[in-house]
Parts: C-alpha cells; sequence; structure tokens
C-alpha cells in the first residue's frame, strides 16, 4: 500500500509538476514579451521624421538602460533607404532584420543570437510614419539570460516545493497504512499465540472496523473445537461399543479348541488392535484441537525413565542428556505416550542400555532413543510403522507402538524417523515434535 501510494502520489505530482511549469514559464515570457511591447510602443509614439527625413525620438524612453552600453536592453529603428537609427546601449553593433517571411505589421516575437555570448529575446513592428515613403522597423531587444534565471529559479522553487510535498504525503500516507493496518498485525500476532499453545481466543479489543473479523475468527475456532471435540466423542463410543463384543467373542473362542475358534481368536485381536489404535489417534486428535498447552519435555521424560526403570528393575539402565529448557507445544499426556512407546520399545527389544537425548533444532523439540540391540535392517525400517507389524514376534506387545507415535507426531505437526545408533549400535527412534515458544 505504501509502495502503491508513494508511486501514485509521485507520477500524480511530477505531471502536476510539468504542467504547472509550462503554466509558468508561459507566464514568465508574456510578462517579459509585456514589456518589450511597451517600449516598443513608446518607441513608436515618439518618433516622427525630421526636416531631412531621419527618424528621431521626441522623447528618450525611461529605461536607463537604453543608455547604458551593453547593458543588455537595445531598441533600433531600421528602413529601406535609412540609415538604422540604435540606441545608445548598442554602441557600436545593430540588430538585424526580421526573419525572412515574417509580416511584421503586428508585432513580432523571436529569439535571436545575434551577439556572442547574449541570446535576445526581440520584438518588432513594420510602421509608417506620417511624411514616410516606406514602413520603418521598430525593434526592441533584451537579453534572454534574465529571463532564462527567472525559469531557473522558478523550475528550483517548483521542485523543491512539490518534492517536500510529495514527501509529506508519502510519510502520512506510510503513517496512515502502517496505523490503519496495525489491528490487523495484531490479529495475526493473536492467530499465532494461538497456534503456538499461548492463547485459546483472539482476546484483545479492536477497532470497530476489524471487531467483525475478530468475532468471526472465534467463531470458526469454537466451530472446530466442537467439531473435534464431537468426533473424539463418536469415535470413543464406537471404540468402547465394540470392545464388550469383542471380548465375548475372544472368550467363546478361548474356551475351545478348534480351528474355527483360533481363526475367530486371531481376527478379534487383530480387531482390537486396530480399535485400540484409532482410540488412542481420536483422543490425540481431540487433545491436538483443543490444546494450547506448554509441556517441558525433560520432566516429562524423567518420568517415563524412572517408570520404565521400575518395570525392568535391574534389567535395563536409561541414560538421559541434553537441553532441560525445552518445552514442546502439546498435552503432557501425547508427549509421555510418544515417548514412553519409544522408550519401552528400547528397553524390550535392546541389550540392557539406551540412551535418551533432547535438542532443539530450529523450531523443532527433537528428543532421540537409540539402544544397544541388534538393529534393524535399513529395507525393513518402513514395516515397523504398519498398524499390527513386528519383526520381533518373540517379545511380548502388540505392534501398535511406532504407528501410535507416528499418527500422534504427525496430528502435532511432527515426525518420526529411524536411523541404526553410532554409540550403542542398536536402533535409533528420533521424534520431531513442535517447540513451544
Amino acid at each position: 500500500m505504501i509502495l502503491i501510494a508513494a508511486v501514485w502520489i509521485t507520477l500524480l505530482l511530477g505531471l502536476g509538476g510539468v504542467a504547472l511549469d509550462r503554466v509558468l514559464d508561459e507566464t514568465l515570457t508574456a510578462s517579459f514579451d509585456e514589456q518589450l511591447a511597451n517600449n516598443l510602443n513608446a518607441m513608436i509614439n515618439s518618433a516622427e521624421l525630421d526636416e531631412v527625413g531621419e527618424v528621431r525620438l521626441l522623447r528618450p524612453l525611461g529605461d536607463q538602460r537604453f543608455a547604458e552600453p551593453y547593458s543588455g536592453l537595445y531598441w533600433q529603428i531600421s528602413g529601406k533607404g535609412q540609415t538604422p537609427f540604435p540606441s545608445r546601449s548598442l554602441w557600436d553593433r545593430q540588430l538585424g532584420p526580421p526573419p525572412a517571411g515574417r509580416d511584421c505589421r503586428q508585432p513580432c516575437k523571436y529569439e535571436a543570437k545575434i551577439f556572442s555570448g547574449e541570446p535576445l529575446r526581440i520584438i518588432g513592428r513594420s510602421v509608417r510614419l506620417p511624411g514616410a515613403r516606406t514602413p520603418l522597423y521598430f525593434q526592441v531587444a533584451q537579453s534572454s539570460r534574465d529571463l532564462d534565471a527567472q525559469r531557473v529559479r522558478t523550475r528550483s522553487i517548483l521542485f523543491w516545493s512539490l518534492s517536500v510535498l510529495g514527501l509529506g504525503l508519502i510519510a502520512m500516507a506510510a503513517l496512515q497504512s502502517t496505523y490503519g493496518l496495525a489491528p490487523l498485525r495484531r490479529v495475526s500476532d493473536a492467530i499465532a499465540a494461538i497456534r503456538s499453545g499461548r492463547a485459546k481466543r483472539v482476546a484483545a479489543q479492536f477497532p470497530v472496523e476489524v471487531a467483525p473479523l475478530v468475532g468471526e475468527i472465534n467463531e470458526l475456532l469454537d466451530h472446530g473445537e466442537a467439531q473435534a471435540e464431537a468426533a473424539r466423542r463418536h469415535a470413543g463410543n464406537l471404540a468402547h461399543a465394540l470392545k464388550t463384543p469383542m471380548s465375548i467373542m475372544l472368550g467363546e473362542a478361548r474356551g475351545r479348541d478348534d480351528a474355527l475358534a483360533r481363526t475367530i481368536e486371531t481376527q478379534v485381536q487383530v480387531m482390537r488392535r486396530h480399535v485400540d489404535h484409532q482410540l488412542a489417534r481420536a483422543r490425540a486428535a481431540g487433545r491436538r484441537a483443543a490444546s494450547s498447552a506448554r509441556t517441558p519435555v525433560w520432566p516429562a521424560v524423567e518420568a517415563i525413565v524412572r517408570t520404565v526403570e521400575r518395570l525392568h528393575s535391574g534389567r535395563v539402565t536409561i541414560d538421559l542428556a541434553g537441553d532441560r529448557t525445552a518445552a514442546f507445544r502439546g498435552e503432557r499426556q501425547d508427549l509421555e505416550e510418544m515417548v514412553g512407546n519409544l522408550v519401552e520399545n528400547a528397553a524390550i527389544h535392546g541389550g540392557g542400555r539406551v540412551f535418551i537425548t533432547i535438542a532443539v533444532v530450529d523450531d523443532m523439540v527433537e528428543v532421540q532413543v537409540e539402544d544397544d540391540g541388534r538393529g534393524i535392517p535399513e529395507a525393513m525400517r518402513s514395516r515397523l510403522f504398519e498398524r499390527g507389524e513386528r519383526l520381533d514376534t518373540d517379545k511380548p506387545g502388540t505392534g501398535l507402538g511406532l504407528a501410535i507415535v507416528r499418527d500422534v507426531a504427525e496430528l502435532y505437526g511432527g515426525r518420526v524417523s529411524l536411523h541404526s545408533s553410532e554409540d550403542l549400535g542398536g536402533l535409533l527412534v528420533t521424534i520431531s515434535l513442535p517447540k513451544a515458544v
């Protein structure tokens, strides 16, 4: 807006300046010519022929410069068969004849460069005096350097005046745009605060022009929360409604020993894994939609370490290092579920040592969990993110851990990646989550 205003103001002032310069130039030239015309008329009115037919002036012209040699203001009377009658200011010089092809029975105005270094503005007229056989040509000339100096001075004043005016208008447009758009910047900051978890609503006072926008944003947030809550509630209701008949079917199948019962038990287990996975995902999605939480990472991970060490007492050693001030933009329960799955997997499938590192990289918080187990070949790592997929069937588990971790992380705009641990030789799992401000 400021750039458009600056371009538009510059364009308009430029065009206006050119037009005004032409008007002022024409006005100065007309005023200059008027003075010459007045002198020409005074000269014609005071001219007459003497007894021998020579032209003379009955009274001198009023401007003293006509009597000063090379003063820049001259007059001359000339005619066919007449010796030119010049002003004293011409001294030893003469003004030339009128331009070829010009009929000067009416005043002729033109510029000439008769004298070196002194451009002239001339007005001339052919007049037949009483008793004269031929017309006489009356001329008044003045150096145009004075006119040029007036033009330069006028243009300078015009340029600086319009420049100051333009700068003032651009500054006012900039102030108006800055002040006028300030509420929108405040709205943007408020939305950023909501996205970063520092606020839940756009609650500040705004001008009446922006207040409807703020109201619509808050209504949209309320609508989104209501939809997320409804979806989470429906998913939870569906999951719980399915659990009871699945438990009955599983109990009945376990009470029989035949192929059909084993098939039913296997499929019910698959169904239960899917239900558990979707229920966990729905809970995380609901919390994410309504969340403006800020969770310190170190205390949450430290609590997970204590819990896992108690569960695997004497069999697992877990080391924790890294940034103690890092904070996750989300719910602590979701952070504990994600990191807890990773640490539990490392404790179960590793060789007894787990190393956890917390770091802040740009606008993300990274939690790295590595173990001293056998590791996983790179070609098989992508299978770990498939629901129910397990590469080690000798150890307990449902195969939902990494799938849930990935889904919840993606709900928060994060990601999970698998690598080989350089220090411990096992698997290195890195989870990247958005950093809280």
